[in-house]
């Protein structure tokens, strides 16, 4: 079974550096970026399946940067992170694919909730993408008789 890499994504370096160290204690293999622009340069070439992102940030803001990943990385997972949550970034990080939403300071055994429940949703949408491409492959044996009778 693949093992969930995360990414975290945050403008505050102590932030960064005490929660990676938390999640790589725990086993966790984690990327980090200080910006919108590192991040997508970071996904580019490193598998990453979870990012935690945080939606303020100076240049290209968490929100942006979610669009930006869901366009361009439509199958990694995002959770967004604020000290400064509101209803409507809330509402905008959701509507733009965000899977989930975390208030800073946030307690790491939430964070990694979070982020293994997006996992296992990134795994069960591959799944069915695996099943819907051998569908299209594999053909029913009604359709393997149908054919030789022709």
């Amino acid at each position: 079974m693949e093992e969930m890499k995360i990414m975290l994504v945050d403008d505050e370096e102590r932030f960064l550096s005490t929660t990676q160290k938390l999640l790589s204690r725990r086993g966790f293999e984690v990327i980090t970026a200080v910006s919108g622009g590192e991040a997508l340069e970071k996904l580019r070439i490193n598998k990453v399946h979870v990012v935690v992102l945080d939606v303020k940030m100076p240049g290209m803001d968490g929100i942006a940067t979610l669009k930006q990943i869901k366009r361009q990385f439509p199958m990694i997972e995002v959770i967004m992170l604020t000290g400064h949550a509101t209803v409507e970034s809330a509402i905008e990080g959701l509507k733009s694919g965000a899977t989930d939403y975390l208030m800073k300071p946030a307690d790491i055994n939430e964070v990694i909730q979070k982020a293994g429940d997006a996992f296992s949703n990134r795994q069960r949408l591959e799944e069915k993408i695996r099943v819907a491409r051998m569908r299209k492959i594999v053909k029913s044996p009604r359709e393997i008789i149908k054919e030789t009778e022709t």
